[in-house]
């Protein structure tokens, strides 16, 4: 009877290994890798940490992360990730030019619950014949940063720079004073970096022609250049009251080793640069805010505000993988800790419902969220310029113009023509 008692209990025994094995293997096999592709590196640390947060009660659930931004070509090398075969599964997106070109890869996000806490008005861009293509990351604006101390030690009240005049008059006034305030330069110009070019300054002479609607710039065959008197009066003035030379300067020169540390009074850039000023002098970055890029007797005193990128979502992915994406986008800005990431430590202005308690904490983001309080705003539109136009044409021919080897009529002229080519 002990024999067959313990024949049984060796087989039951067997058998409860043999299941346990299966019930380790079962649930190995559910995990689900969630690859995302992203632009942004202003935020790659704090983004990599709120991921790893995630993780922590997603045990289930692995993310990995690529950022490929800054100056790399972005769009150019999501292309080439998906030629290799490697396509990931949360991307980003720009607007209705690469919801054109990326359609046949878009999970239509519409009934998802992070589309559904959206700002509705954000999402236009990205709604094609009733469906979604992608939710935003943040709003974001840029302009002049500045620094307060040089502005008050030159005497100039910034309040009152508003129009292309009043701006003018302060840069020329701190060209006179730069030995005495201890600059090289008023101005950091990274000509180098085509997406503050050829994406960013052009927007603001660029976006009245259309309206402010993306949709008319995105259907546009031909574009005028309305404003290219304005355009280049401004792209001179940074140009040529700038830390030279300007087509070799990128953003890391720029904001940090030149801005930062006190060796220019002002430069193009938005609120997303808050990080690496804070990163390099935290006393400095308490003390700075942002002016309109004036577009003289048309749109003077408003800051160019927008969505910079969309999340996307992969619909070739597996239906566990697509799930898991959107669960993870949702839970970013809608979870108690997603929040904090998103307001404190990705210093974002949010793009979605239910931050009316939560506080913004730096002055760039506080400088937009009171001009976008105020409507004194321009819309962003270049994403619906043609496919890589701004960066790869009208970015790269302000290049040549500003290293003598074209005029500004011919950057015009090129850019004229490169546009209505891809618009045929």
């Amino acid at each position: 009877m002990k024999k067959k008692l313990f024949a049984l209990l060796t087989v039951l025994s067997a058998g409860l290994l043999v299941s346990c094995g299966k019930s380790d293997s079962s649930m190995e096999s559910e995990k689900v890798n969630v690859e995302i592709f992203q632009f942004k590196v202003e935020f790659k640390d704090q983004f990599t940490d709120l991921a790893k947060e995630y993780m922590k009660t997603h045990e289930n659930v692995n993310i990995n992360i690529t950022t490929v931004g800054g100056g790399a070509d972005y769009g150019a090398a999501l292309k080439a990730k998906f030629v290799s075969g490697d396509e990931p599964t949360i991307f980003n997106i720009g607007g209705p030019q690469d919801v054109k070109d990326w359609e046949s890869k878009l999970e239509d996000l519409k009934e998802a619950s992070v589309a559904k806490l959206a700002i509705p008005s954000l999402l236009k861009g990205v709604t094609l014949n009733g469906s979604i293509y992608g939710v935003p990351y943040n709003q974001e604006g840029y302009g002049l940063i500045y620094n307060k101390e040089i502005f008050k030690k030159a005497g100039i009240d910034a309040s009152k720079v508003k129009t292309y005049d009043e701006l003018l008059k302060a840069v020329k006034l701190l060209d006179s004073k730069k030995d005495e305030l201890g600059l090289n330069a008023v101005f950091a110009f990274p000509a180098k970096e085509t997406w503050v070019t050829g994406l960013h300054l052009s927007n603001v002479f660029i976006t009245e022609e259309f309206g402010g609607d993306i949709m008319k710039t995105f259907e546009a065959k031909n574009i005028e250049f309305k404003y290219k008197d304005q355009f280049k009066n401004v792209l001179d003035l940074q140009n040529n009251y700038s830390v030279q030379p300007t087509a070799s300067l990128d953003y890391s020169q720029q904001v940090e080793k030149l801005f930062s540390l006190g060796k220019v009074a002002m430069i193009q850039q938005g609120n997303w640069a808050f990080g690496s000023i804070n990163g390099v002098d935290s006393e400095l970055a308490k003390n700075i805010g942002m002016l309109p890029i004036p577009v003289k007797g048309v749109a003077e005193g408003k800051l160019a505000v927008g969505v910079p990128m969309y999340w996307a979502v992969n619909k070739e992915k597996n239906a566990k993988e697509k799930d898991a994406a959107k669960d993870f986008l949702n839970w970013m800005y809608s979870s108690k800790e997603g929040k904090k990431y998103v307001v404190n430590e990705f210093k974002f202005i949010p793009a979605y419902k239910g931050y009316e308690n939560e506080k913004i904490v730096d002055p760039l983001s506080m400088e937009v969220y009171k001009y976008s309080n105020k409507g004194d705003t321009l819309n962003w539109v270049f994403m619906g310029y043609p496919s890589s136009w701004g960066m790869n044409v009208l970015g790269a021919q302000i290049q040549k113009y500003v290293t003598g080897n074209a005029t500004f009529d011919e950057v015009i002229k090129e850019a004229q023509n490169a546009w209505s080519s891809d618009r045929k």
